[in-house]
């Protein structure tokens, strides 16, 4: 059904996050934009908006002398992105 799709994975920034960050474990902010393709600040935006959600957790550190934030799926987020993706499963039809 339609309306169990997860609304703050519409998009399709939010979609890819998600994607990456819940087969790894931290993903630091630089590579998720080069694997997205996206500006620092849609990137940002998108990640600021999944952590209000409580999907996304941050780890803000220093590597050296270079400060560096990483991001996770919390466990939440993983339930929510996981049931989406059941979701559309049951969308499509069956072979």
């Amino acid at each position: 059904m339609i309306a169990d799709l997860n609304k703050a994975f519409e998009s399709r920034v939010r979609l890819g996050v998600m994607a990456v960050l819940v087969v790894n474990e931290w993903v630091d902010h630089a590579r998720l934009k080069e694997l997205l393709g996206v500006t620092d600040g849609n990137l940002a935006s998108h990640l600021a908006a999944l952590e209000e959600l409580g999907y996304v957790l941050v780890r803000k550190r220093f590597v050296g002398k270079r400060p560096n934030t990483s991001y996770r799926t919390s466990v939440t987020g993983s339930k929510a992105f996981r049931a989406h993706l059941e979701a559309i499963e049951r969308l499509l039809p069956k072979p």
